[in-house]
C-alpha cells in the first residue's frame, strides 16, 4: 500500500485536487469527487509510470 498526499483547494464552484509526490491533478464537485478522481487518475499514471523512489512531501501552513 502507498500513502501519497492530496491537496485540495476550491477554484470558482470547482475542487481541484493534486498530488505532489506524483504530479497528478484532478477536479469534482465536491471534496469527496476531487479526492476519488485524484485517486483514480493517480492510479492510472502509476501503473505507466511507476514510481523509482519515493519522497515524502512536507506541508506547512504560514501566518501572513
Amino acid at each position: 500500500m502507498l500513502t501519497l498526499t492530496s491537496v485540495i483547494h476550491k477554484e470558482d464552484d470547482t475542487f481541484v485536487a493534486e498530488c505532489p509526490e506524483v504530479g497528478t491533478a484532478s477536479q469534482g464537485k465536491n471534496i469527496e469527487e476531487a479526492a476519488e478522481n485524484l485517486k483514480e487518475a493517480t492510479e492510472l499514471y502509476l501503473e505507466e509510470f511507476p514510481l523509482k523512489s519515493m519522497q515524502r512531501s512536507f506541508i506547512t501552513t504560514s501566518d501572513l
